[in-house]
């Protein structure tokens, strides 16, 4: 009997909107010179992660759900084969058809069959990440088939000249309302020349407009927001109606899943219909949240389709830091609470997914040393706040930087940038090396502050650094670098007070002894501020 090694399966990276085709600081330096985008994302945040801190600070037990999340989340990732395939026979027992897609290009291919065997020319589309993923409008189009957007801001995305979603949430979060008024009078047929921008008088025109497309289009495309392992359902969550008219009226339902996005039972789903909401909208709930299970003749949609989508997720799944960005449930806390996102807007992230978690996900879908994803990693200060804000507690600082590692490497293994220039990580390399030496010796320390009084030569008559060559430049190029003082703090300390006496090995400090004797110094000190306080000599 003779063996065969076939080796381990390769790992796919996902293909569609999921690369940065510009490095992201060169796109965030644009966009920072837009104060209008600035201004309508100032705004626009600062009033959703209000609300959301007001409404989670209502639960005693926020921390608790946020953990459950994570827990459920981090349940599906470690049997997620296991989940797919009771998802699979439950959808299919009640009547749905499953299609497997391996990547975008496959998922398009499949919807564009089943849209080509109803006959028709347009459908209606309910708000989808994972469409917008794999490009699914413009692959429709070259086929002569038009996709409405039927949610209000992706409706205003797609009558924009060339716009984009540039929010998870709130696609068209970079527009304000003159501008939606504006586009309106452009693109809408019919509409009032004199429209105003008052947005009941916005949203009326819209539903206008739609209401038509739901009663007379046979064909609806879907996203899923939760997909139930033990029951074979589906779940989504919306905010104006326009996703249950999509699921209830079509004969046809297409929908898209990215094997992510499930959970293991409807017991779950009450954990995440608390935290997604409070997290994404500020609301204790939202308005509506519609559920389908299989086909019930004569009600809702006779064809039902699902088409499960990896396009690189399993490529994440391999990566065992990076792959708790799959437990993502798309509510966007995190660009609400980014410093980063609200300067520079979601288009500079370049793909569908932008922000702190497009930071991350974009890189491991896709791949980071695909295209310019390997600059993502770097649009961070690491403040945090992204992973305070996350509902399933995705540690987005820590992936973050093993995906600045990664980055570094793949660059490495290049070994020299585009143009010719060699790699500067190399130096990186050289300045923390020296670092690592200096800061662990005690004697290197006190030898290097004995040369601060040099660093004259350098800060000349202005008493900055302006200008540094090499790596360290890129500091000096946007910052000035105070002047250093003239000696240490270490060598202060030895000049005012002396040598400290040494500690003998294993002696104890009496710590209530040292309390003690320092009360009457506090007193001291508070008395002498007073005195030397001439606004307190004047109120006496």
């Amino acid at each position: 009997m003779t063996a065969t090694a076939l080796g381990m399966p390769q790992v796919r990276h996902g293909v569609g909107n999921i690369f940065e085709h510009e490095p992201f600081p060169e796109y965030a330096a644009r966009e920072l010179k837009n104060e209008q985008l600035r201004s309508n994302l100032g705004f626009a945040t600062h009033k959703i992660r209000t609300k959301r801190a007001a409404v989670t600070s209502e639960l005693p037990d926020w921390q608790d759900l946020r953990t459950a999340g994570s827990m459920i989340k981090q349940q599906v990732m470690a049997n997620l084969d296991t989940y797919l395939e009771e998802f699979e026979r439950n959808f299919t027992a009640k009547g749905g058809h499953v299609y497997w897609a391996r990547d975008a290009h496959e998922a398009n291919e499949i919807a564009l069959k089943l849209i080509q065997a109803e006959g028709v020319t347009e459908v209606n589309k309910i708000k989808s990440m994972a469409t917008a993923e794999t490009g699914l409008n413009e692959y429709l189009e070259e086929f002569g088939i038009h996709a409405i957007e039927t949610d209000l801001a992706e409706e205003i995305v797609q009558l924009g000249d060339n716009d984009r979603p540039s929010h998870i949430l709130v696609p068209a979060i970079h527009r304000n309302r003159t501008e939606i008024r504006d586009i309106f009078r452009r693109k809408i047929e019919g509409v009032n020349p004199n429209l105003s921008n008052d947005p009941a008088e916005l949203a009326e025109v819209s539903r206008f407009r739609l209401r038509e497309r739901f009663l007379t289009n046979k064909v609806a495309i879907s996203g899923v927001n939760f997909g139930i392992a033990d029951t074979g359902t589906m779940t989504i969550v919306e905010s104006e109606g326009n996703g249950r008219m999509c699921l209830t009226l079509p004969d046809t339902l297409i929908t898209f899943m990215g094997i992510e996005k499930l959970l293991p039972t409807v017991q779950d789903l009450e954990v995440f219909t608390q935290l997604l909401p409070r997290s994404s909208t500020g609301e204790r709930m939202n308005p509506y949240t519609s559920m389908w299970t299989g086909v019930t003749p004569g009600d809702g949609p006779q064809n039902l389709h699902v088409i499960l989508m990896d396009n690189g997720r399993t490529a994440a799944l391999a990566d065992q830091v990076g792959r708790q960005a799959l437990n993502c449930i798309r509510c966007s806390a995190c660009l609400n609470v980014c410093p980063v996102y609200e300067r520079v807007g979601g288009h500079a992230y370049g793909s569908t997914y932008p922000g702190p978690i497009g930071a991350i996900l974009s890189p491991l879908l896709g791949g980071i040393e695909n295209e310019h994803n390997a600059t993502l990693p770097f649009a961070s200060s690491l403040c945090g706040a992204c992973y305070d804000a996350c509902p399933v507690k995705i540690n987005i600082p820590e992936v973050l930087v093993h995906l600045r590692g990664k980055a570094v490497d793949a660059e490495k293994a290049q070994g020299e940038f585009a143009g010719g220039k060699k790699d500067p990580h190399y130096q990186m390399d050289a300045i923390m090396f020296g670092a690592k030496k200096l800061f662990s010796s005690g004697k290197l320390m006190s030898l290097a502050t004995k040369g601060l009084p040099a660093s004259k030569l350098l800060t000349g008559k202005k008493h900055k650094i302006s200008k540094l060559p090499g790596l360290v430049g890129g500091w000096t190029d946007y910052r000035d670098i105070p002047e250093p003082p003239s000696t240490s703090f270490r060598n202060q300390w030895k000049k005012e007070r002396g040598a400290a006496p040494k500690r003998v090995g294993g002696s104890r400090v009496d710590v209530a002894a040292l309390m003690e004797a320092n009360k009457t110094k506090v007193a001291e000190a508070h008395a002498k501020a007073e005195a030397a306080n001439p606004i307190t000599k004047e109120a006496q």
